[in-house]
């Protein structure tokens, strides 16, 4: 497996953090013609926004919090 095929499973795998019902599978041929760069940098924006979605679900549990 080179390095471009781990960041298209890399980038599969993320995608399907977010819905464990439904299975994410990306053609790989439609990300081939992307370079490393460009790959790492979409694994990089999934993570950011998997951070993102639960820093915001931390601020809506929070008003659920009982104040004693």
């Amino acid at each position: 497996m080179t390095r471009k095929d781990k960041l298209i499973d890399d980038i599969e795998n993320l995608l399907n953090n977010y819905d464990n019902t439904n299975s994410t599978q990306i053609n790989p041929s439609l990300l081939k013609f992307m370079d490393e760069e460009t790959l790492l940098s979409i694994v990089d924006n999934l993570l950011t926004q998997k951070e993102n979605s639960k820093e915001s679900d931390i601020v809506w549990l929070e008003q659920f919090k009982k104040i004693e």
